[in-house]
């Protein structure tokens, strides 16, 4: 078993190298490159490059068919609709519209917005992954779900998706310095790597080992692409071992942060902590 996780990381790391190797080398490179926080020229390709070793690493070592594909299918769907967002919705007609609330006024006004499309897919994606769980037999074999009728396997699942989707979420929300939110997953992947489905993290964990350091050297960006696969990998992982109250206490977590993020800045409470601060400056460039 310790032998398998081992070789999801090393599958996720190897993985997230060479598809960043191919997409900055692409035709469609240059259309990929951003200006940083700091003024910096960076490229987004660590964001296809996160998603594919993440989903790929994360269903290679799922260990049953239904959790692989879950994996497989969250981590490609969110960072697919990531990267739209990523290219369209850096378009200056798309830029007016800030938070869930202005896609949601846009959509009142006849535009749909790139983040919509990207709220909207993340939560598609989240929720094939927790249909695709409800079908693997040792996720059903919970008591609780053994005992649930068709309303409660529903409520299931939906709470599966909203785990997925909320993670991915965070994830994304943390993406705001070089380096935080690949550490952020590492940490929350670290523990879930162990027990039942931890190959699913440790292949997420292994894709974020593999380009940690380009993010801290300021060479690449992950942008939604990257911190919305990375995030709903682990999403999964999260919701293919816990029951409902599991999935629903999670899910009040993750829920609470995301209000939180919107009245607090999570950078500023990070600066203002010495032991978050110290590990949020690690590795990175020096101002």
């Amino acid at each position: 078993m310790r032998v398998g996780r081992l070789l999801a990381v090393g599958a996720g790391a190897l993985a997230a190298r060479y598809v960043l190797r191919e997409v900055r080398t692409s035709p469609g490179a240059p259309a990929l490159e951003r200006t940083n926080f700091r003024g910096r020229t960076v490229t987004l390709a660590a964001g296809p490059a996160l998603a594919a070793g993440a989903a790929t690493a994360g269903a290679l070592g799922a260990g049953s068919a239904p959790a692989g594909a879950a994996a497989l299918l969250a981590g490609a769907g969110a960072g697919a609709v990531g990267l739209y967002d990523d290219v369209v919705g850096a378009r200056p007609e798309q830029k007016a519209a800030k938070g869930f609330a202005g896609h949601l006024a846009a959509l009142r006004e006849g535009q749909v917005t790139a983040g919509l499309v990207k709220i909207a897919g993340v939560g598609a994606a989240g929720l094939g992954a927790a249909a695709l769980l409800a079908a693997d037999r040792r996720v059903a074999a919970h008591p609780r779900r053994q005992r649930a009728g068709a309303f409660g396997r529903g409520l299931d699942v939906l709470l599966g998706a909203g785990v997925v989707a909320g993670t991915a979420n965070l994830v994304n929300l943390l993406d705001l310095r070089p380096g935080r939110a690949l550490k952020a997953g590492m940490l929350l992947g670290a523990p879930l790597s162990g027990g039942p489905y931890g190959g699913i993290a440790a292949g997420a964990v292994g894709a974020a080992a593999g380009l940690v350091a380009d993010d801290l050297h300021e060479r690449v960006m992950l942008g939604d692409s990257g911190a919305n696969a990375l995030g709903a990998v682990l999403g999964v992982s999260l919701a293919a071992r816990t029951g409902p109250l599991g999935r629903a206490g999670v899910l009040a977590v993750l829920a609470a942060l995301t209000a939180a993020s919107e009245k607090v800045s999570f950078t500023q409470v990070i600066a203002r902590t010495p032991g978050l601060r110290h590990l949020d400056e690690l590795g990175r460039l020096a101002d």
